[in-house]
């Protein structure tokens, strides 16, 4: 298969239309039309359902596209090992982790890593869904949980609680539950326990909704949940890491909190030589170790 005519192909079927994928190659639209036209007289099959909103992939198409996906994963990860310099960090690195570790931990930590490497390009890619490293969908995980591909080089970075935090102002109004029969009159701010999160956090939620609390406010990421305890909407299940940074939160019934909940670091084995995956990964731990320690001061003086 003509490598020229896969490349059009490709970005037609992502863009769904001739025209933008026109622009993207710098091409024209007829010039397009011919690569598409000449690629499906030699598989002998129809690529495309033109319709006047645009292109739609036929069964044939959705597979060539699939194909054609793959191959693009592999060659940006071949690419990012022949980029990779033995002196130098620059070039873009994609790093994925869950809304509320992304927002509330990583990105304030950013500033540290780009005062030494300025050339470098972060992609911080924050959701809940679980990307796959090893079709490059991100070059680095930071994950609340093992992976379970055995192709990937994992570390584990530290471990975290869930616990329940209201603001002061909150507390002052509506007073301080003193067991947890008392959370009945309170607003609980939580994920729902059928939402992507960590079994800790749903077991500790559904533990806490067997109490007969009438009121809740639940949020699909952490960061709105710290957003509606510091609006002092309620008591929020948060995870433990946010003291740090929100040291004005406080802890309400401190004998609730969830199973440990790990934190990997994660990235296929074929970046291993990476030196951007390197220089992150470095800044992470030595983060972590900080965190570690500020953490410790804290609870010592508490």
């Amino acid at each position: 298969m003509d490598w020229d005519k896969l490349r059009v192909f490709h970005a037609v079927a992502d863009a769904g239309s001739l025209t933008h994928a026109g622009e993207t190659l710098h091409l024209s639209q007829s010039a397009v039309s011919r690569q598409i036209r000449a690629l499906e007289e030699s598989l002998n099959t129809t690529l495309f359902h033109r319709h006047a909103r645009g292109l739609i992939l036929t069964e044939q198409g959705e597979l060539l596209f699939d194909a054609t996906t793959a191959m693009n994963k592999r060659l940006d990860a071949a690419s990012a090992r022949i980029r990779d310099s033995e002196e130098e960090v620059f070039g873009e690195l994609r790093v994925t982790t869950t809304i509320g570790f992304g927002s509330l931990w990583l990105a304030p930590r950013l500033t540290k890593l780009y005062e030494k490497y300025p050339d470098l390009k972060i992609d911080l890619m924050l959701e809940e869904r679980v990307l796959d490293l090893p079709m490059r969908e991100a070059d680095v995980a930071i994950r609340m949980k093992e992976p379970s591909q055995a192709d990937l080089i994992r570390k584990k970075l530290m471990s975290v609680r869930m616990r329940l935090y209201a603001s002061p102002a909150y507390l002052e109004k509506y007073g301080t539950p003193e067991t947890i029969e008392d959370l009945a009159n309170h607003r609980l701010i939580c994920q729902n326990i059928d939402s992507h999160q960590v079994g800790a956090s749903a077991t500790l939620v559904q533990m806490l909704m067997s109490y007969d609390i009438t009121s809740f406010l639940y949020v699909n990421n952490y960061f709105g949940v710290l957003q509606a305890v510091i609006n002092n909407l309620g008591i929020g299940v948060l995870p433990n890491y946010i003291t740090e940074d929100m040291p004005d939160l406080v802890r309400v019934l401190p004998d609730i909190e969830s199973k440990e909940v790990p934190v990997f670091l994660a990235y296929p084995e074929e970046l291993r030589h990476s030196k951007r995956v390197h220089v992150f990964r470095d800044f992470v731990q030595e983060e972590i170790i900080a965190y570690r320690r500020r953490m410790s001061e804290l609870e010592t003086d508490s």
